[in-house]
């Protein structure tokens, strides 16, 4: 247990942030199935507007820190050439 006021404020502060980052990494997690389920079922229009949201999402998360900026680039260009596929597909 934080015995020294900083160490009791830097123990709420942790915890504040962890719950933030938590939320937020599960937004972008839901926004990915949510495209996925998109491309499964092949609604290109709905899953082109899901993709940009999914995209902004990741971009937030790589500028946090909540995911590696290469993480986050490597799911957009996957996501995004799932999308392709599925346009030059219909």
């Amino acid at each position: 247990m934080a015995n020294s006021p900083q160490a009791r404020k830097r123990a709420r502060q942790n915890t504040v942030h962890r719950e933030r980052n938590m939320s937020q990494r599960s937004a972008m997690r839901t926004q990915i199935k949510k495209f996925l389920k998109l491309v499964e079922a092949g609604d290109k229009d709905a899953a082109a507007q899901v993709y940009r949201t999914a995209s902004s999402l990741l971009d937030r998360a790589a500028r946090k820190n909540l995911e590696s900026r290469n993480k986050a680039a490597r799911l957009k260009s996957r996501l995004n050439a799932r999308l392709k596929a599925l346009s030059s597909a219909a």
